[in-house]
């Protein structure tokens, strides 16, 4: 893995919350560090690297051509900028200093730091009311258009019995490969919205529904909240779950059970 490190990048922008701020331009110095795999350190070959200039250029293209009243957005859309025009870098971590924020007393600095990872994500989908296919075809295709959501594979539609002892229409069942690079909260918020969009209701646990999505994998994270657990806690007993994914993603290591997806 190669690391970069930019330090003080200067910039002239208009990023605050009061008016002379959004009219006149102010210095920011951003640092960032991201990192890329590849050969960059053992072929001293350009072409294996990541431009540094290049990515300071984006960065000062950012700062330039938009208004923010946050520090914290600014350094959040450098940060994704970085990952969406240069795809061999997994991972980028901005930091903006406002050195002439106006507070009113000295201080020394006032900065803050945003990182985005691209993360595989491996979602569940599913419907067992109305337009069935349409549904899952839809929520493809949103997610799909969703900024910071790259699908990479979509297994094949399987038609299943009912789970639960609740739902009582037959289910069509998918799953996706996607390269994230939203956090799982932000990635789970975009999926309520979607499901949302296709009527889903959450009355009644495992009852039917129009439309059905599950994080059942983000990269090796383990996350266990109220609302948000990950992996999902059931998928290897759900042959509807289970099946599409080894159809896309056979090699993909659990991070809780350690064991291939295709060995399960």
């Amino acid at each position: 893995m190669n690391t970069v490190t930019i330090k003080g990048l200067k910039v002239r922008a208009k990023h605050g919350v009061f008016p002379s701020e959004k009219q006149n331009a102010q210095p920011f110095l951003i640092d960032i560090t991201y990192k890329y795999g590849g050969k960059a350190a053992e072929s001293d070959n350009f072409s294996n690297a990541v431009d540094y200039a290049a990515v300071c250029a984006l960065a000062q293209k950012i700062c330039g051509e938009n208004t923010f009243d946050l520090i914290e957005k600014l350094a959040r859309e450098i940060a994704l900028g970085i990952c969406e025009n240069f795809p061999a870098v997994s991972e980028a971590e901005v930091t903006v200093h406002k050195p002439e924020a106006p507070v009113g007393m000295e201080f020394s600095d006032i900065f803050t730091t945003q990182k985005v990872e691209r993360v595989k994500a491996i979602l569940s989908l599913g419907s067992s009311m109305g337009d069935k296919k349409a549904a899952l075809d839809g929520a493809c295709a949103a997610l799909g258009n969703t900024r910071g959501i790259e699908i990479k594979k979509i297994s094949s539609y399987l038609r299943t019995k009912p789970y639960g002892g609740v739902a009582t229409g037959e289910f069509l069942n998918c799953a996706l490969l996607a390269e994230c690079l939203l956090t799982p909260e932000e990635l789970l918020e975009k999926i309520h919205d979607i499901e949302s969009s296709f009527g889903r209701e959450r009355k009644i646990r495992w009852g039917d529904r129009t439309l059905d999505i599950d994080i059942v994998f983000f990269g090796d994270r383990i996350i266990e909240k109220e609302g948000l657990c990950i992996p999902h806690p059931d998928y290897f007993n759900r042959d509807f779950v289970l099946a599409p994914i080894k159809e896309i993603a056979p090699d993909f290591v659990c991070p809780r059970l350690h064991r291939r997806v295709s060995d399960l």
